[in-house]
């Protein structure tokens, strides 16, 4: 008899858009695994109800996007350490003691930035825009990654506060500077501007001043697409490098597949394949 294939998902809303289908297809298939990676769309206060109908449908896992990531951290049972530091998670996997949770933004995102960009964060100055799900996901490792400085923008100071106060003790054991500020009057100039919001949804540009660009500062919005395109248009006009979040996308997705694999997919690769469906519009995510 034929064993059933594996089960993965993402679960958020928006979903639609969403390239990891694709992304976990093309791993699957590089590293001989078998499974399906599908999308579900969560309606506002479904995720409990959607995680129990997936997982009696026999799933193993699934990604979580926005907006449920600190909802989804509240339901496991058990968590990793950087997704206990980030009150976040963007994976759950399915096992026998429960629901285990970890976060693998942060992760995909330095290994984008300093790997795929070529941008060393070690000694930059840091602007991160948003204190949600995204951005506490994120903090953590950059951290890690030894910048100078790091100041959270947030259009509700109290929510940047309550983050950079979590993360006060890790940031003093590295000596990186945590400071906080409300997106309009971000003090000083910055390396690197990181778009941690959901603004690019919108079309709505960028959430904060250029005179907070340094000259060929390297700035990053963690959608991706069409979604990241005006604020990416903002950064270059005014002397900006862009980057979009599809590698973000692809590194985190490669460190939640050999969470659950336990081997590592070849990200780069995939990463390169990606963009080049994507600029030819044959980005046909396999069901």
């Amino acid at each position: 008899m034929r064993k059933a294939m594996d089960q993965y998902c993402v679960m958020g809303n928006p979903v639609a858009h969403s390239q990891s289908p694709w992304i976990h297809a093309r791993f699957a298939e590089l590293t001989g695994q078998s499974l399906h990676y599908g999308r579900r769309l969560v309606e506002t206060g479904g995720l409990v109800d959607a995680l129990q109908a997936f997982a009696a449908e026999g799933g193993k896992g699934c990604n979580i996007t926005v907006p449920f990531k600190f909802e989804a951290q509240a339901l496991a049972q058990r968590t990793s350490e950087r997704a206990l530091l980030a009150q976040a998670a963007n994976l759950l996997s399915f096992e026998p003691d429960g629901i285990f949770s970890d976060n693998t933004d942060g992760m995909g995102l330095v290994q984008d930035i300093q790997v795929n960009a070529g941008f060393n964060l070690r000694g930059r100055q840091v602007l991160l825009i948003g204190a949600g799900g995204a951005a506490a996901g994120v903090l953590g490792p950059l951290i890690l990654a030894q910048p100078a400085g790091i100041t959270v923008a947030n259009r509700t100071r109290s929510k940047a506060h309550s983050l950079v106060e979590r993360h006060t003790p890790l940031a003093g054991l590295h000596r990186v500077t945590l400071q906080t500020s409300a997106l309009e009057s971000v003090p000083g100039q910055f390396d690197l501007v990181i778009n941690a919001t959901v603004s690019s949804l919108s079309g709505a540009g960028s959430p904060v001043a250029a005179s907070t660009l340094k000259l060929g500062a390297l700035v990053y919005d963690m959608m991706y697409g069409p979604a990241a395109q005006d604020f990416m248009a903002w950064a270059q006009a005014h002397g900006a490098q862009a980057r979009d979040g599809l590698g973000m996308l692809v590194e985190q997705a490669a460190e939640a597949f050999a969470i659950w694999r336990g081997v590592r997919p070849p990200s780069a690769q995939v990463l390169a394949e990606l963009r080049h469906h994507l600029a030819q519009g044959t980005d046909r995510t396999p069901r």
